[in-house]
């Protein structure tokens, strides 16, 4: 009985846990689908259709004589109706007739009803958004249009030069402040780590307005340091924090050995410390990490808008007010943010866990 009633238990946990992942992961699927996706294809079907299924597939396509006059019926493949019932799908004989397009420039399209699979896939929405030259692009009624790459090249190094200073900084600088909260003694120390532990819950928007009148008073606004300042300030508690817990808990006897042996509190940090602190270390440059990347409030307010200082939170919330309609620049865009978080994340994944349970369990 017992045995069955834990079968159970266990059969609707994991089921919970499968269906959110799943509820998780198709969100994601479907962005890295479209953003591989035609313009044309995005307009027209949903990313799901790259999966075999039943649908109207174009089988041939037909252009209106120039003297055709378009305002009135026209008789086209054996067919007679006017624009407005072309463009609604006229279906007969087991195939449609849809116009695709305007009346001035458009055709006429033979379909039929059959299984199909859009995959047809492209690279071009990324060559798009991440260079700066000029692309042609082709509509839905033929025409085309020329238009400028955005160009978030620039933005992800610059990205790139706020978040790894902005996350190796206030590790390094915690590792050395967890190291003495464990394991030194001096006056003061219960109290100074209280004070550590209560900075946790200061809000970082209470401080963003004084923050920004000292760094304009000492011109140090717009610059990749006031950013990396900024999130090493706001980073150090959380990270001191996590650190203690896990430092503490290392076993006694080997560090009462290294003292015996006359090593140096700088020589055990280094060589004992550290290398036994990984886990705790590489969960916090997940958070950090993660956070500093996807930030977008600090990076406005002490960067700025400047194009050249740009990060991509900034340069993707540019595309999204300039290119609305143009789901595969924005798909597109959105992933790249992606892709470097998702490696970080996975290639750290394996000390996350332990990492969060530092501490948490004693004796």
């Amino acid at each position: 009985m017992k045995s069955n009633k834990k079968l159970l238990n266990s059969f609707l946990v994991n089921g919970a846990l499968a269906v959110i992942c799943l509820l998780w992961t198709i969100p994601t699927f479907g962005l890295l689908v479209s953003s591989f996706r035609d313009r044309l294809d995005i307009n027209r079907t949903g990313w799901w259709t790259v999966f075999p299924h039943k649908d109207w597939v174009s089988i041939e396509q037909i252009k209106p004589a120039p003297e055709v006059d378009r305002n009135q019926p026209m008789t086209l493949s054996g067919v007679t109706a006017s624009f407005e019932d072309f463009s609604k799908g006229i279906e007969e004989n087991g195939r449609r007739l849809k116009w695709i397009g305007n009346r001035r420039v458009g055709y006429l399209e033979v379909q039929e009803y059959k299984w199909t699979a859009n995959t047809a896939f492209t690279l071009e929405n990324y060559k798009q958004v991440l260079a700066s030259k000029d692309y042609t692009a082709k509509l839905a009624d033929g025409t085309t249009v020329t238009e400028r790459g955005d160009n978030m090249n620039r933005a992800f190094l610059n990205s790139l030069a706020v978040a790894i200073p902005a996350t190796v900084i206030p590790i390094s600088l915690a590792a050395f402040a967890a190291y003495g909260f464990a394991w030194m003694k001096f006056p003061a120390r219960k109290m100074m780590f209280a004070l550590v532990v209560a900075l946790l819950v200061v809000p970082l928007q209470i401080a963003l307005v004084p923050i920004l009148r000292d760094y304009v008073s000492v011109n140090l606004n717009g610059t990749f340091l006031a950013v990396w300042l900024a999130h090493t300030g706001f980073g150090l508690p959380l990270a001191t924090y996590l650190l203690f817990n896990y430092m503490s808990e290392l076993p006694r006897d080997i560090m009462e050995a290294a003292f015996v042996d006359g090593a140096s509190h700088f020589t055990i940090f280094t060589r004992l410390v550290l290398p036994l602190s990984v886990p705790a270390l590489a969960s916090f440059a997940i958070f950090q990490f993660l956070w500093v990347w996807n930030d977008y409030l600090v990076a406005l307010i002490f960067i700025g808008a400047s194009p050249t200082n740009q990060l991509l939170t900034q340069r993707l919330a540019e595309i999204v007010g300039s290119r609305g309609q143009d789901w595969h620049l924005l798909t597109a865009g959105a992933f790249i943010t992606m892709l470097l978080p998702l490696a970080v994340f996975f290639g750290l994944q394996r000390f996350f866990v332990r990492g969060l349970l530092a501490g948490s369990v004693k004796g």
